[in-house]
């Protein structure tokens, strides 16, 4: 259960070796100077290596002079944006917002991220709040964000924190240690981590704990922080060192002194901690405690006022654990870059300390797409992760993999596969919205998908994306599902927890 390697699969050393045999023993192996002659190159080792010929640029502008569709682009292009002007008329006539297997109730308003990076706790509170407004009898309803962000700054940086005094002995140049600091707290979560606070905290409706500047403007707020936990971090790994040489050099055993060590900057710990905690209610204001009862005046959808009271765990436990309890909900991704019907997870990553670990079911992208299927009949909205920036038309509200025509207009070919993509940096997951509807064919097969995002209702079909099949297979990496709406063979593999480790810095771990 060791950190893997993101790379090819390859065929084992020794059937490589005897391939070559055979391959040699048919014909001879060509000289080198044979091999440069069939591939019309020189061996002339005083020539310049490696730099961009000057003959050849003028080769080059040559013939893009030549080249007819070529100039016409350069001349369109050159005074446009390319990503709008190259959408294709057909995609927008394609790309139908209709849909033939929905929810039986709608959700709503449309929510807004604004200026920050939380989509993860939007689709996580878009999903919960269709069970609490059935419950209710809500016309419009919200849960707070902002609660959802403050209880998970705070517990973030103490992940972060915990991280370094683990990590206290690991170089601070090597790669683990500057990929923690490199975002020690940023917006972006994933599943588990909702998981974590939501059983950690519970919810409480927007109205109780509404937006401030800062949970919907984020930077100044996160620079703050990180500038602070990059302080913090650096302060015990010093006094980590001076410590352990104090009691050390007075003759204590190195086993006892390294405790006594880690229980005394557990202590200087907790008072970074109250420092991130006066940062934290300075910018987005004083919540709820999980266990502090508040009261919560609401008109429902005929227009009585109701009201609740109690405490945002009671809150969660009452109106958001029926018919399926979220906390039982679990991710299958689809990662081509590694085994299939393997439970998987990522180094170093999470928010509470001690918690759930960010945990992934790898499987077929058809698995994840019977998944969302089964969740809808069963009028269950879906968290999804995904990479939105990829063949993706923000104002249309359009995810399809040919609503550009760059091939045609730059005269190339763009080859790349999705496990390809994900070895060299170009996806990852970026984006969790939610899926409320799905088109089917006559077999039973998806065609498209409604996507609520947490964009506001300016962009797309009044907040809704549509996203065709296609797109779904090449840029869809994860799938939240109820256990109870799972593949039991998949639910077994979560549940027997053998896992396998990606590195910290694998795409697999980008946050959404």
């Amino acid at each position: 259960m060791g950190a893997f390697q993101s790379t090819p699969r390859t065929a084992p050393a020794s059937t490589l070796s005897e391939k070559a045999v055979i391959i040699q023993d048919r014909a001879p192996v060509p000289t080198a100077d044979e091999l440069a002659e069939s591939l019309s190159v020189s061996l002339d080792l005083a020539i310049p290596s490696g730099s961009v010929s000057l003959p050849s640029i003028g080769e080059w502008q040559s013939s893009l002079e030549a080249d007819h569709k070529l100039s016409l682009s350069r001349t369109i292009l050159s005074k446009s944006d390319p990503s709008t002007t190259l959408l294709k008329p057909a995609a927008k006539v394609t790309d139908a917002h209709v849909y033939n297997t929905q929810l039986d109730f709608k959700a709503g308003p449309i929510t807004s991220q604004n200026a920050s990076g939380r989509c993860w706790m939007f689709a996580t509170t878009n999903v919960l709040r269709y069970a609490i407004m059935k419950k209710l009898n809500l016309e419009d309803f919200q849960l707070s964000q902002s609660y959802f962000f403050f209880y998970d700054k705070l517990e973030k940086s103490n992940y972060y924190l915990e991280n370094m005094l683990e990590l206290v002995d690991e170089p601070l140049d090597s790669r683990l240690i500057s990929f923690l600091n490199t975002s020690p707290i940023g917006d972006g979560g994933q599943w588990d981590m909702a998981v974590n606070i939501l059983e950690k905290y519970g919810v409480v409706p927007q109205a109780v704990f509404p937006e401030s500047y800062s949970s919907s403007n984020s930077r100044a707020m996160d620079t703050l922080l990180t500038t602070k936990l990059r302080e913090y971090g650096l302060s015990l790994r010093r006094q980590s060192a001076q410590l352990l040489a104090a009691l050390t050099s007075r003759g204590v055993p190195f086993e006892a002194a390294k405790a006594a060590t880690h229980r005394a900057l557990e202590k200087t710990k907790g008072e970074y901690m109250k420092e991130v905690y006066t940062i934290l209610s300075v910018t987005l204001g004083i919540p709820p405690q999980r266990d502090e009862s508040f009261k919560w005046d609401y008109y429902d959808k005929p227009g009585n006022a109701r009201v609740f009271t109690g405490t945002p765990i009671q809150f969660f436990k009452t109106f958001a654990t029926t018919p399926y309890d979220p906390l039982t909900a679990f991710s299958i991704v689809n990662d081509p870059r590694n085994s299939y019907n393997a439970l998987y997870s990522v180094e170093r990553l999470g928010n509470v300390w001690g918690a759930r670990p960010v945990l992934y079911v790898n499987t077929e992208i058809d698995r994840l797409k019977g998944a969302i299927v089964r969740s809808i009949k069963a009028n269950q909205p879906v968290f999804f992760g995904c990479d939105v920036s990829k063949s993706s038309d923000r104002d249309l509200g359009i995810m399809d993999c040919g609503i550009h025509d760059y091939e045609n207009a730059f005269n190339i070919t763009l080859g790349l596969k999705k496990a390809e993509r994900m070895q060299l940096g170009e996806s990852a997951m970026t984006h969790a919205m939610v899926i409320t509807a799905v088109h089917l064919d006559e077999a039973g097969k998806p065609v498209r998908y409604k996507v609520e995002n947490s964009w506001g209702p300016a962009v797309g079909d009044k907040g809704f994306f549509v996203m065709t099949d296609a797109w779904f297979d090449e840029y869809v990496y994860q799938v939240v599902v109820p256990k109870a709406l799972a593949d039991l063979d998949l639910v077994k593999i979560f549940e027997k927890g053998e896992k396998h480790m990606y590195p910290a810095w694998d795409p697999m771990g980008a946050l959404a």
